[in-house]
């Protein structure tokens, strides 16, 4: 969606849990735009204070505020032809949100302490790991803006649900991470990587990225183990070589299993469930050791 989305204006929410890499969408997105020669400004919307985001994205007059002793470009008008990305724009103060309306309306702000109506022309795409809808239904977020920055919705799910990411990012951080602190070539044992599979990461890929780093650091050799890993190993099971043999297997025997069970165990019918001749049944059942 991204690669599809970026040619346009067209503005774009980014959505999904903490940690998933949210961020990489919009650079992605601002890169391969029409705009890619403007400014690209991430703004973090839930780490600046209540009280001075409104100055941070639109900018102030000098005397605006206590402390405001020169006026002040805020970020949408810095950004004037480039790109924006609202991360966390959940967390956005209804006050504030007021005035991104109107942004992405008509393109028009105006700075704390002024009267005078500025316009920018920026492109904004946001993110969030909060459920938007829930927070419309509180009365936290507004659904007119909802409407306006959600034009394509872009999920990116965990990454345990993203079979074969978590290996593959792996490898791709260590061979990073073994550049940057200049430990030559690393590698990944087995025992490494079936453990990196088998965790669930519920700080997703920023709790990954962080492992493979720490283990880059503290391994006593170029190749990376189990052990330096460091994952609880409560909280992480074996996962065994993959051998398609054996998956057929497990496989066939859960079809034959649910089969017989929905028969009654009458061995005509489950060959007729299953779709197989009688003969083929007695032979898969007894390849599988099953009574």
């Amino acid at each position: 969606k991204a690669i599809q989305v970026a040619p346009t204006d067209i503005s774009v929410l980014v959505v999904g849990e903490s940690g998933v890499g949210k961020e990489s969408i919009p650079r992605i997105i601002h890169s391969l735009s029409h705009r890619k020669h403007g400014k690209y400004i991430a703004v973090n919307c839930g780490a600046i204070p209540e009280g001075t985001i409104d100055s941070e994205l639109f900018g102030h007059e000098k005397g605006a505020f206590t402390g405001a002793t020169s006026t002040r470009e805020g970020y949408f008008e810095v950004a004037d032809g480039g790109t924006i990305f609202l991360d966390e724009v959940g967390e956005l103060p209804l006050t504030t949100q007021v005035r991104l309306l109107r942004v992405l309306e008509n393109g028009e702000f105006i700075k704390v302490g002024s009267s005078q109506v500025q316009k920018t022309n920026v492109r904004i795409v946001a993110a969030t790991n909060v459920n938007m809808h829930d927070a419309i239904a509180k009365g936290k977020f507004r659904e007119d803006l909802y409407y306006r920055l959600a034009e394509i919705v872009i999920s990116i799910p965990p990454l345990r649900q993203r079979n074969g990411d978590a290996a593959l990012m792996a490898h791709a951080f260590v061979h990073r991470f073994a550049d940057e602190q200049k430990r030559g070539s690393m590698s990944l044992c087995e025992d490494a990587i079936r453990t990196i599979e088998a965790y669930q990461w519920p700080g997703n890929v920023r709790e990954l990225e962080n492992c493979i780093k720490r283990a880059v650091i503290m391994a006593d050799n170029s190749r990376i183990t189990r052990e330096d890993i460091g994952l609880d190993p409560t909280s992480s099971e074996d996962v065994a070589f993959l051998d398609l043999r054996k998956v057929r297997d497990d496989a066939e025997r859960q079809a034959v299993v649910t089969a017989l069970g929905r028969a009654n165990g009458n061995l005509l019918r489950t060959s007729e469930i299953l779709g197989i001749s009688r003969p083929t049944l007695y032979d898969l059942m007894h390849r599988l050791s099953l009574k």
